[in-house]
């Protein structure tokens, strides 16, 4: 197996991950607004994870018009921006359910008080 079979089998890899992430990340139950927010991004991540599977060259001569030496170190840099901010985002969605399930044992436990409470 040449080095063009190899490349084309790991390019043919990625691309299904990539489109099986992005049949998995479309499948929501949120509002209609939020739902075509997501389904854009996630349209415009697959068109340029698609390009970049495609033409590796594509992030190396991106990293050197943004000054960065290898495309690697830029790709490094994006995903830990993006681990960061999906950190940051994982915690707030925490927080709001953190607090939707205390308002929700605090009004189960008065509704069971008023129930034993009553005649």
């Amino acid at each position: 197996m040449d080095i063009q079979d190899q490349q084309l089998v790991i390019k043919v890899v990625l691309l299904i991950g990539v489109a099986v992430a992005t049949v998995l990340l479309t499948r929501s139950t949120t509002g209609a607004r939020h739902q075509a927010i997501r389904r854009v991004t996630l349209a415009l991540f697959v068109i340029v994870t698609a390009a970049v599977i495609i033409q590796p060259s594509l992030v190396s001569g991106i990293a050197r018009a943004v000054g960065v030496g290898r495309g690697t170190d830029l790709l490094l840099y994006v995903l830990a921006i993006a681990f960061v901010w999906f950190l940051a985002a994982y915690y707030g969605r925490q927080r709001a359910l953190n607090r939707q399930i205390t308002e929700l044992t605090r009004a189960l436990a008065l509704a069971e008080g008023r129930r034993e409470n009553t005649p």
